[in-house]
């Protein structure tokens, strides 16, 4: 079975970009769910998901850098999946105009 290819740099950097942005909208949704209902109950439920959602796109985030440092260790730096805001990927729901 052939080795699989990894990301390039760029992909590297494009899905930093991306999942930050993803990240930042799931933070503000989890945010209008934990103001709208309880915190405990059946209720609360989406919300712990959302906070879930948010943990493990945090872990995924974490283990991509890892993988950078190895497969890219003269071009591994901490901004590529924490990049900085304006260097994030902007998600946009329909009702949510960009900031």
């Amino acid at each position: 079975m052939p080795k699989k290819p990894r990301l390039t740099l760029d992909g590297h950097l494009e899905m930093g970009r991306v999942l930050a942005g993803i990240r930042d909208e799931l933070a503000h949704r989890a945010v209008q769910l934990d103001k709208a209902y309880p915190s405990s109950g059946p209720e609360s439920i989406p919300h712990k998901k959302v906070g879930a959602a948010l943990r493990t796109l945090d872990e995924a985030r974490s283990d991509l850098e890892g993988l950078l440092s190895r497969e890219h260790p003269d071009a591994a730096e901490t901004t590529v999946y924490y990049p900085y805001p304006e260097d994030r990927s902007v998600v946009i729901a329909p009702d949510r105009p960009a900031s």
